[in-house]
C-alpha cells in the first residue's frame, strides 16, 4: 500500500481533523500550518495573521480506498468554500478555503473539485489552489484535537458535530463509523 498525501485547508484544523479521521481509507491527519512565509510558525504567530499561513490539515490516505477527488469533495460538503478568508466566526487569512496540491494531477483534481462543488453553491467558490510550500506540524496539544480536549471545548462541541453529521449523511459508504 503506497499512502499519498493531501493537504487542505478550511477553516480551524480542529474541526477539519475531526472530520477526516473517520473516513475509510484515511491513514494518518496531521493538523499544521502551510502556505506562509515564516518558518516554523507556532499556533500564536498563524493566529495573529501575520505569517501567511492556513490552519491545515495533511491526508494520508490510501488511494485504493479513498480518491484524492473524494477527499476534495468531502472537504467542500464539510465547510463553506463561499467564505472568505473565515469560517463562522473565525476570521482570517489563516481560516482561509485552499487547497495545497503536491503535483499537477493533485492540481488538476482541484480544479475538477472546484468545479463540481460550485453546481451545490449558488454563491462563488473561493476556495484558493495554492503552491505546496512546507508543511508545519502543530503543536502536539493539537492533534487529535477532537478526541481529547475538543470534548470539553464549546466551539467545537457547536462546530465539530453538525460537520460530522453532514459527513454521515452525504458520504455515508465512506464512513468508518456510524
Amino acid at each position: 500500500m503506497a499512502i499519498e498525501y493531501a493537504v487542505i485547508a478550511g477553516g480551524c484544523f480542529w474541526c477539519t481533523e475531526a472530520v477526516f479521521k473517520d473516513i475509510i481509507g484515511v491513514e494518518s491527519v496531521e493538523s499544521g500550518y502551510t502556505g506562509g512565509n515564516r518558518p516554523n510558525p507556532t499556533y500564536e504567530q498563524v493566529c495573529s495573521g501575520a505569517t501567511g499561513h492556513a490552519e491545515a490539515i495533511r491526508i494520508g490516505f490510501d488511494p485504493e480506498k479513498v480518491s484524492y477527488g473524494d477527499l476534495l469533495d468531502i472537504s467542500f460538503v464539510t465547510h463553506d468554500p463561499t467564505q472568505l478568508n473565515r469560517q463562522g466566526n473565525d476570521i482570517g487569512t489563516q481560516y482561509r478555503s485552499a487547497i495545497f496540491p503536491a503535483n499537477a494531477e493533485q492540481e488538476a483534481e482541484a480544479k475538477a473539485a472546484i468545479e463540481r462543488a460550485q453546481q451545490d453553491h449558488s454563491d462563488p467558490i473561493v476556495t484558493t489552489i495554492e503552491p505546496l510550500k512546507e508543511f508545519y506540524p502543530a503543536e502536539d496539544y493539537h492533534q487529535d484535537y477532537w478526541a481529547g480536549a475538543g470534548q470539553r471545548n464549546g466551539y467545537c462541541m457547536a462546530v465539530i458535530p453538525p460537520k460530522l453529521q453532514k459527513l454521515r449523511k452525504s458520504f455515508a459508504n465512506r464512513v468508518k463509523s456510524s
